[in-house]
């Protein structure tokens, strides 16, 4: 990055005013960050907090006999690692990259500089913190409520509104993973969506054909968060509208 201020694909880097993202570059670092990349793990430290560009973060909790499910995602309007510029220095949950993609990170003692002097970074990670928590929250609730039919629907949607394509490379077992359900139960439910032309769905990878009856198929969850997020947008910044397809 040069000391002209240029798009960084990321909401909350992209909020800053030029100044404010100069003073940020010495200390950011762009890495290509791979399917299963471990942004921090349970209950150890975060060194780290990292700013998508073209990538998907998962924030996924575990019960004590191994059984996990995801509870939240974080794609370009956000970041991950935030809850250590509110004190933190470990989470109880694990953070990992589900979809591949170029991140941008900076050590956590900088960004805890740059919280408590730039303004403009402090408006617009903790806006973003909000939004995060109320997706949180739903996903909490959906996770109970909601059968997988919905559910996969929502979580494809939610995907797509924060990676620049229709194609997503996702294992069953990734799925499966995200939705705390059985691989058996993912691979019929795409199967129903995609014979009815919502999807295209082979081995590791799943393309959104029809996003308007994918939106009419999914929960109130996914509307209800995306409304949010785009009500109080990071610094004018909402997700942004997902490609044609």
């Amino acid at each position: 990055m040069n000391d002209q201020k240029t798009a960084t694909g990321n909401a909350i880097l992209d909020s800053l005013p030029a100044a404010e993202l100069s003073r940020l570059n010495s200390s950011l670092e762009r890495i290509d960050a791979p399917l299963d990349f471990t942004i921090y793990s349970s209950y150890e430290p975060i060194t780290h907090i990292y700013f998508p560009i073209n990538a998907l973060i998962s924030l996924v909790a575990t019960t004590s006999t191994g059984q996990s499910a995801e509870i939240g995602v974080v794609g370009s309007e956000g970041a991950a690692g935030t809850e250590t510029l509110m004190g933190a220095d470990f989470s109880p949950n694990r953070s990992m990259i589900q979809i591949a993609g170029p991140v941008y990170r900076i050590g956590v003692a900088k960004a805890r500089v740059e919280f408590a002097r730039c303004e403009a970074f402090h408006d617009s990670v903790v806006s973003f913190m909000h939004k995060f928590a109320v997706q949180v929250c739903q996903t909490t609730l959906c996770n109970r409520l909601h059968q997988v039919g919905e559910r996969l629907p929502r979580w494809l949607l939610m995907c797509h509104d924060r990676i620049d394509s229709p194609h997503l490379l996702l294992t069953q077992e990734f799925i499966s993973l995200m939705l705390g359900t059985s691989r058996v139960t993912v691979t019929q439910t795409a199967h129903q969506y995609q014979s009815i032309g919502l999807i295209k769905y082979s081995r590791g990878r799943i393309k959104i054909i029809d996003r308007e009856a994918l939106e009419a198929a999914a929960c109130e969850c996914y509307h209800i968060v995306k409304r949010e997020y785009d009500r109080t947008p990071s610094a004018g910044a909402a997700i942004p509208s997902s490609p044609s397809i």
